[in-house]
């Protein structure tokens, strides 16, 4: 299905259009339709399938055409575990509202200065259309009096499983119970245990349960392990930079002291590096995105705090330093790469006292993963980006709004999207 047939505000398919996006992906394709026709959603799917756009596009196409939305009201919140996924969401949401000027929108989660807080509670006294928000500080500003809920008409819960990983469940409940009982409820869970399905059955009424392969990578990942010991780990990755194989790449190792550890070796091997875990403080974890992001910094050498909720379309070479235990937790380290219809390749290092762990991933991926003996794994060369990704546009033919050789002038793209 391409974004044209799904009914979709006008200016959101000019913003799509902008971004080199023309066709759903099977987790948008399902939900955007039932979203429009105001219906619950319970949405079983992995990161990368694009279900950040399943549900921003709708929301944001309602809120943009709806007369019944008040405009100095909270109207939508959408819940996120971890402050890296909220300023994801903003990102997106910021995209994707290029060319709206009715909506409004202002994320809140914790970590930042004074300066920060006083623009979430501008917005928030405002009555900006849509709060982004890990539950904690959203909490803060309740009991504070800061955010008036009670016109709320959309709630979005992302990433709910880890939300209750975390411990957040009942924080949860206790933001749900300051909304009104007459809304709609939009939840999107990478797996479904028993807990996932007790919150569903409070929060939604009747919801469409959409599940779209859950919990397994993505076929365009080429999955390698390297058995070896602990001891050549570090001499594997430094052969993989002098490979070229570390031009975008994530390291994940199982501690913050590892990585500390591993950042301090390569850096020492002239390899173009830096840390991510959480003893950082939030300032230092942005500009460390913000640089590699920017192609300024190559590798990334990481806990799992980044296995979820970062959305870099051009990493290439994912490597496990250590095994995951949980196998859901290789399925979202890998998910990094491969994403928007690239190649990429994921290298697991097995050590001795890894294996058992290795054997449990494979039977949770129903297949065994290639193996090499070798201190020096295979390489690969990922394909070059899609053409959709390149700098050159592709036309559309006849669009709905754009039909009759007689373009619609853009009015000029709304400048301050949160108060």
């Amino acid at each position: 299905m391409n974004f044209e047939d799904t009914h979709l505000n006008d200016d959101i398919l000019d913003a799509l259009y902008d971004m080199h996006f023309t066709t759903c992906t099977p987790i948008q394709e399902k939900c955007i339709p039932e979203i429009l026709n105001h219906r619950d959603v319970l949405g079983v799917a992995q990161t990368g399938t694009g279900k950040t756009a399943a549900y921003l596009l709708p929301i944001l196409s309602m809120l943009s055409d709806g007369k019944k939305y008040p405009p100095d009201a909270v109207n939508c919140i959408i819940m996120s575990p971890t402050r890296e996924l909220a300023q994801q969401i903003d990102q997106a949401l910021q995209g994707f509202s290029y060319y709206l000027d009715t909506v409004s929108s202002v994320a809140v989660y914790g970590g930042n200065d004074g300066g920060r807080y006083d623009q979430e509670l501008r917005g928030l006294r405002l009555g900006t259309d849509i709060i982004i928000a890990t539950p904690g500080r959203l909490i803060s500003h309740i009991n504070m009096g800061n955010a008036d809920l009670s016109r709320v008409s959309f709630l979005i819960l992302d990433e709910a499983d880890r939300m209750l990983d975390m411990g957040f469940y009942d924080d949860i409940m206790l933001i749900a119970s300051h909304l009104p009982t007459e809304r709609q409820t939009i939840m999107f869970s990478a797996t479904m245990p028993p807990k996932i399905e007790q919150m569903a059955a409070t929060l939604l009424h009747d919801p469409v349960k959409v599940k779209i392969s859950p919990s397994q990578p993505a076929d365009k990942i080429t999955q390698q392990a390297c058995l070896c010991n602990e001891d050549q780990k570090l001499s594997i990755v430094e052969h993989l930079s002098q490979a070229n194989q570390l031009q975008r790449a994530i390291i994940f190792t199982a501690s913050k002291a590892k990585a500390r550890q591993i950042s301090h070796a390569l850096r020492q091997r002239d390899i173009n590096c830096a840390e991510m875990h959480s003893d950082l403080d939030q300032p230092t974890r942005d500009e460390t995105m913000r640089r590699f992001k920017a192609r300024h910094i190559d590798v990334l050498v990481a806990t799992d705090i980044i296995a979820r909720g970062i959305d870099i379309d051009d990493i290439q070479t994912i490597i496990n330093y250590d095994v995951p235990r949980d196998p859901e937790d290789y399925v979202h380290r890998i998910g990094r790469t491969a994403r928007a219809e690239r190649d990429g390749q994921a290298l697991t290092l097995v050590s001795p006292a890894d294996r058992q762990h290795l054997r449990r991933i494979e039977q949770f991926l129903h297949h065994p993963i290639p193996r090499t003996a070798d201190s020096q794994p295979e390489t690969t060369h990922p394909q070059q980006p899609h053409p959709r990704h390149s700098d050159k546009r592709p036309r559309r033919d006849t669009p709905k709004h754009r039909r009759n050789h007689n373009p619609r002038q853009r009015k000029p793209r709304n400048t301050n999207n949160s108060h």
